[in-house]
């Protein structure tokens, strides 16, 4: 690896692909040496040299980073490819692999081998949850008492749900949480730490797709705060787009409110008050959610070639798996799930 600059691969080359093609185009410190997708023309389409063998690509390229960009069940051996041709750093996509049991097994294979493994979930890395979490270290609104996350993305209704965009949505089993959810079990994790005990309530309103597109999910704090996710893919929200926030948030404590619109514009009330302040202004953000695709991407390029702690790696990504599975256990058993197993 040059010291300045790290060679990037990238496995897949489907429609949120294209996000962290042109992410990576952005980022100074990383160049592009290959694309691989089985349907070769998608990645010809990328203008990097493009490959339908990911072993091949492997070969010809000698990435240092390999970025995985597919579903589940393509996880574990692309891993395993990376890991044998030498490649020292991997970011894979969400899900991360098909199973708890198979992330785990991915997770020990690449600590095995000194591979650094880093799960994309970039939703943490959006701009309005740093700037959210600075407030919240800086106790702008003094003792925290509880977040909410009212998820409206206004896309679910009807026969043509999703097809226009990821038509694989109308039969996944496990929709809202496991597929959008997930998000903001990562950003409740990066605001607040781990939850102690999780409850949810789930169901599906569109009688055309097979998983659940509306319900929510409590997580308890020992400290008796509060984190709510509030999903319904039916609804909208204010927003020239919808995907922008994909919802609106409250923190609320003892001292103010920072709430999050739906243009991405985090302001500050505090106790008493009408007015609100803004910490930060709605922008017209390049790439996906506030360019969280490139920022996270830039995290990881920045802490290999710096040699400075990563987020999201696997084996804290772990977690999440592991609170997802909670919160269907808790919906099937109609109960509060405690004791959290995090091992």
């Amino acid at each position: 690896m040059g010291a300045n600059k790290i060679r990037v691969a990238c496995l897949g080359a489907g429609y949120f692909a294209g996000f962290h093609y042109e992410g990576w185009q952005r980022i100074k410190r990383a160049h592009l040496v290959g694309a691989c997708d089985r349907d070769k023309e998608k990645a010809k389409a990328t203008g990097v040299a493009a490959f339908a063998d990911l072993d091949h690509m492997l070969r010809m390229t000698k990435p240092d980073l390999l970025d995985i960009i597919t579903p589940p069940p393509s996880h574990l051996p692309a891993i395993e490819a990376a890991i044998r041709a030498g490649v020292e750093t991997v970011i894979c996509q969400k899900p991360f692999c098909q199973s708890l049991d198979e992330a785990k097994q991915a997770t020990a294979i690449a600590e095995e081998a000194g591979v650094s493994l880093v799960i994309h979930e970039n939703f943490r890395f959006q701009p309005w949850y740093r700037c959210i979490k600075q407030a919240l270290e800086n106790e702008l609104i003094g003792e925290l008492q509880q977040v909410t996350f009212r998820l409206r993305t206004g896309d679910g209704q009807g026969p043509r749900a999703y097809l226009d965009r990821q038509p694989y949505f109308q039969t996944m089993p496990k929709l809202l949480i496991h597929e959008t959810g997930v998000h903001w079990i990562d950003t409740f994790r990066f605001l607040l730490g781990e939850p102690d005990a999780v409850y949810a309530d789930l169901r599906r309103m569109n009688p055309v797709i097979a998983g659940e597109d509306a319900g929510y999910f409590i997580f308890d704090y020992a400290n008796g705060v509060r984190a709510l996710f509030d999903g319904n893919r039916l609804l909208d929200h204010a927003a020239e787009n919808c995907r922008t926030t994909l919802g609106e948030a409250l923190i609320e404590g003892t001292k103010g409110t920072l709430s999050l619109s739906g243009q991405g514009e985090v302001s500050l009330r505090h106790f008493g008050a009408l007015e609100e302040n803004t910490l930060l202004h709605a922008q017209d953000w390049q790439g996906f959610g506030g360019d969280c695709v490139r920022a996270l991407m830039q995290h990881v390029v920045d802490g290999v070639l710096d040699d400075t702690p990563l987020e999201n790696e696997a084996r804290d990504y772990l977690k999440v798996i592991a609170i997802e599975q909670a919160i269907y256990e808790s919906d099937q058993k109609e109960q509060k799930i405690r004791g959290l197993d995090f091992g």
